[in-house]
């Protein structure tokens, strides 16, 4: 499980922010134990968070620093060998100073049959990995299994420590074997180091990151995969036809075109019947949105992983993303503790009158755009919302901040006087 994700220097993030899942005294029941304890009580944290906030105000910047830290885990060892002394990452370019100053990433995991959590994360610059660290908390007590820093200009893969008998692995060689543009953890597993790859294949299993309008195909594919190579093929027929009928799309059942081998949907015919459709030509983009939400979703729920979808509410109904954001609060669809952090505009998502509010108070988060041009992260809880507030209304009126400055006929103004100027 995720519990909470640092960033900082990384596209529109300057300065230090953490993404925290750990429940609060706001929580209203969706956390779930993890097993771990801080100071005597369960820790909890929220299995769905929804960022809020105004166009370009960050709030896709927070899900490519997931994915620029997974792939950065995943593609280290081996695909930045072939560019070497570069490092792919993308700091603040509103301030020249940023450049020049590293980029860092950060996450605390909780793992394992009894839970312990790993705090796991790396600094970079343009050249080489500036450091990177994994310490382990068995009993809550800190572990440190190795801490990498570059302390010297001359130093090649940076000076590693470490501390005890937590890390248990072959050092010296690991360590001979780690240029300074790849990160020790992905250099470790790749040559099977057992303790190693199982934070490894955490990263590898973990943050698929959606982008509706731009993986379309790609996830459209991934739902087909598991309705013909998958070993639970049958399964999964059965629950995408349940869940493409509980949406609403008119679909009935679920086959193959036996001329042309492609998927084809049924719908119901105004006299009681039902007819195919072509799946490519004839089918709405709103089916084939849903559709393609299918096959990450389910995936998630049954490994128990994280889902990072961003801009919910570009391809799917309110009332549609009000379920899916259900999905994975409750204990019954969601057993194993998947996660889902999206990005939105929907403030429907926030209210208790239309949609029976999906989210917790410490669900919600905020990303404002400073005039410096950099991104502020919060949470909602900052401004104590009581219970019974009406989330939707207090966003939308700016109680939290995260809308547009933007007055009411600001944009019609400005239109009509640049008319009239020009007629003048």
């Amino acid at each position: 499980m995720l519990i909470r994700f640092r960033l900082a220097n990384h596209r529109s993030f300057r300065n230090e922010h953490e993404l925290s899942l750990i429940a609060t005294e706001f929580d209203e029941g969706s956390g779930r134990r993890t097993g771990l304890k801080y100071r005597g009580r369960d820790v909890s944290v929220q299995p769905a968070l929804g960022v809020f906030g105004a166009n370009a105000s960050g709030k896709s910047n927070l899900l490519s620093g997931f994915r620029l830290m997974r792939d950065a885990v995943r593609d280290s060892f081996a695909d930045w060998a072939k560019a070497p002394g570069v490092v792919p990452r993308q700091p603040f370019k509103l301030d020249s100073t940023s450049c020049e100053e590293t980029s860092l990433f950060e996450v605390d995991l909780v793992l394992g049959r009894d839970p312990v959590r790993y705090t796991y994360g790396f600094e970079l610059s343009d050249e080489r990995v500036e450091a990177e660290w994994l310490h382990a908390y068995p009993h809550g007590r800190r572990n440190v299994w190795f801490d990498r820093e570059v302390n010297r200009p001359d130093s090649e893969g940076g000076e590693f420590i470490f501390r005890g008998e937590g890390f248990k692995g072959e050092r010296e060689p690991l360590v001979k074997l780690t240029r300074p543009n790849a990160l020790f953890l992905s250099v470790a597993a790749t040559l099977n180091d057992p303790q190693l790859s199982s934070i490894h294949r955490w990263f590898l299993s973990n943050l698929w990151l959606e982008t509706p309008g731009r993986d379309l195909i790609a996830r459209m594919n991934w739902t087909k995969r598991l309705l013909t190579r998958s070993e639970h093929a049958g399964s999964y027929h059965q629950r995408i036809v349940q869940l493409l009928q509980s949406a609403d799309l008119g679909v009935t059942r679920l086959d193959t075109d036996p001329e042309s081998g492609e998927f084809r949907l049924w719908h119901r015919t105004p006299d009681g019947g039902e007819i195919p459709l072509d799946f490519r030509t004839e089918e709405s983009l709103g089916t084939h949105a849903w559709f393609a939400f299918l096959g990450p979703m389910l995936t998630v729920l049954d490994q128990g992983s994280v889902l990072l979808v961003d801009e919910l509410d570009s391809s799917l109904h309110p009332a549609l993303a009000a379920e899916v954001v259900r999905v994975f609060q409750d204990p019954t669809s969601n057993p194993r503790d998947a996660q889902l952090i999206f990005t939105t505009h929907d403030a429907t998502l926030l209210g208790s009158e239309v949609l029976d509010r999906p989210l917790d108070r410490d669900q919600v988060w905020i990303t404002a755009k400073q005039r410096s041009g950099e991104t502020e992260l919060y949470p909602l809880t900052e401004a104590k919302p009581r219970k019974e507030e009406n989330l939707e209304r207090g966003y939308l009126r700016g109680r939290y901040g995260g809308v547009p400055r933007v007055t009411a006929g600001e944009i019609v103004r400005e239109l009509s006087g640049n008319k009239a100027k020009a007629t003048a």
